[in-house]
């Protein structure tokens, strides 16, 4: 579970209070500080699958795009702050971006071309907290990746089961699309992806 951490605070001093070389993570959800779970195994396969398969895709069409080790998402309203398990981030854009180099920190939706969670525990930040802030931010596409079927019932269905979403902003809000098992991964920003849910959900080990 995350933890709570200090009195309300801003952005900035959040950003100002974060430790220098830790070994947890933290964000800022509506003021708060929050120590992140730790990540598992698992989550961590899927995490790094998705940049993997990403970086090659943007590799292979030659795209101006290239995926961080670790940023920092401010939300539009002055108190979030979010890092993403993976970001995929307009190189060019970047370059307007004034806290982008000394920072590692991502202000404008526009710099973002997809941004993705992979759920855990603290399910909820992912359907509700981040998926309203990414909108409001104007980043184009945010997927959620449940592997374990984590979320409510109001988001995956009852019974649960793994699911994976692709939001796509369309006149300022999401469309959502839901898929699950073998089912091909449909993506606005890689339309050429071939990636299955299965694949990502089991970090590709079923190819091998």
């Amino acid at each position: 579970m995350t933890q709570a951490i200090l009195k309300p605070v801003t952005f900035d001093e959040f950003i100002d209070w974060y430790p220098e070389n830790s070994q947890k993570h933290y964000e800022l959800h509506n003021g708060a500080i929050v120590e992140m779970p730790k990540a598992t195994g698992e989550h961590s396969e899927v995490a790094g699958f998705l940049c993997l398969k990403l970086g090659i895709e943007i590799e292979r069409l030659g795209l101006p795009y290239f995926v961080p080790k670790e940023c920092v998402v401010k939300a539009d309203n002055e108190r979030s702050g979010y890092e993403p398990d993976a970001i995929v981030l307009d190189r060019q854009a970047t370059n307007s971006e004034p806290r982008w180099k000394k920072e590692s920190i991502i202000t404008m939706g526009s710099s973002v071309r997809l941004i993705v969670e992979v759920v855990s525990t603290n399910w909820q930040d992912d359907y509700a907290h981040k998926l309203v802030d990414y909108e409001a931010l104007g980043i184009s596409e945010y997927w959620i990746a449940d592997y374990l079927g984590l979320g409510g019932r109001r988001y995956i269905g009852n019974p649960k089961q793994p699911t994976f979403f692709v939001h796509h902003l369309v006149d300022g809000e999401y469309q959502v699309s839901q898929f699950r098992g073998s089912d091909r991964i449909v993506s606005p920003t890689f339309p050429e992806l071939n990636l299955t849910v299965q694949q990502i959900f089991s970090a590709g080990q079923d190819a091998v």
